[in-house]
């Protein structure tokens, strides 16, 4: 307590010897800063109050920064300044400034995982990113090691959505951030599962997730083209997935699939290969997570693009059904090429 009444009495002696009452030198806390634009200022690791308040001062922020610097001292608040990166907005006050200080409300930087992108997007897209520090080489083989992970595979280890982080952050921080995120939804997932998927761990529904990202961009048919690989797995039909192919043949794959590719054996290729492929073939987003754990299993074992243009499908029950939706949208492909002859 006497620590704090003389404390009280240095910043009366110091507004009176500025010639300033103590009343008016409280009041300047209050008025609002000159700024006119936001001022983006950043607080240095272990910086004193006392450089602070004289660097917004020189950039005119702080009007006052002796009344400031004594005030936060009287308060006890001085040392709890954060470092970081902050907006400071024009009309700030300097009592709204310093709790903006000790909260350490920094500026957050935006980073986007897009729903679908294999990990090699992913590690492209951070290593081009201007707001992220970059420490990971370029090729990565122990991502997993380096976030303290036990699954080796990086695919399909991170969750997709938009991580807000300050200025600083390592490109490796970002991962662990979108890694934990999926962990977290996958353990959700798993244990709210539907008790009729034929799936023996999370990293299986991580695996049929993925392959359902790949295959529609419609929300409302996920957990349809779910059921539809879940009734496959049910009946012991291979998965015969596309993107399964695709993700197997890696660089080699140039917008075509060909009747040699499906033949070809691989451990990705699901024409040859019964069950799931040994790991995720991308991203899967949080909905096609939830879609593959709560698949909507009507008893569909074939879908077809249905040619409108809106990237939705035609479910079949069997395979003639399924032929004629094939023909049908054969047919809808030639018109279109038709007319679109001059």
């Amino acid at each position: 307590m006497k620590a704090v009444r003389w404390a009280a009495v240095l910043i009366v002696l110091a507004a009176i010897a500025a010639g300033i009452g103590a009343r008016a030198a409280l009041a300047t806390l209050d008025q609002p800063s000159a700024l006119t634009s936001p001022l983006i200022y950043q607080v240095p690791a272990h910086a004193k109050f006392a450089q602070v308040a004289a660097e917004l001062n020189t950039r005119g922020v702080i009007a006052h920064p002796r009344i400031w610097r004594w005030y936060a001292r009287w308060q006890g608040k001085a040392s709890s300044i954060k470092a970081g990166e902050y907006s400071i907005a024009p009309g700030i006050t300097p009592r709204r400034l310093l709790e903006q200080l000790i909260q350490g409300q920094v500026v957050l930087h935006a980073f986007t995982i897009v729903d679908g992108w294999q990990v090699r997007e992913l590690l492209e897209a951070l290593r081009h990113s201007t707001e992220l520090r970059a420490t990971l080489p370029a090729v990565v083989p122990d991502l997993m090691q380096r976030l303290g992970a036990k699954d080796p595979h990086p695919e399909g280890q991170f969750l997709p959505e938009t991580y807000k982080f300050p200025a600083g952050t390592t490109d490796l921080a970002l991962l662990a951030l979108a890694h934990a995120a999926l962990v977290r939804e996958l353990e959700a997932a798993w244990s709210g599962r539907d008790a009729r998927l034929p799936l023996r761990t999370p990293q299986e529904l991580l695996t049929l997730a993925s392959i359902v990202e790949k295959e529609t961009a419609q929300p409302s048919e996920r957990a349809r083209i779910a059921g539809v690989y879940v009734q496959r797995l049910l009946t012991g039909m291979r998965l015969q997935a596309d993107p399964t192919v695709i993700y197997g043949l890696g660089e080699r794959y140039d917008g075509d699939i060909r009747s040699a590719d499906l033949r070809t054996d691989g451990p990705y290729n699901t024409y040859t290969r019964a069950g799931l492929p040994p790991t995720p073939i991308a991203l899967a987003g949080a909905a096609a997570i939830r879609a593959a754990a709560h698949p909507d299993i009507t008893g569909d074992l074939y879908f077809v693009a249905s040619g409108r243009g809106d990237g939705s499908h035609v479910f079949s029950k069997t395979y003639e059904a399924h032929s004629q939706a094939v023909s049908q949208y054969l047919q809808t492909l030639r018109r279109h090429d038709t007319a679109a002859k001059p």
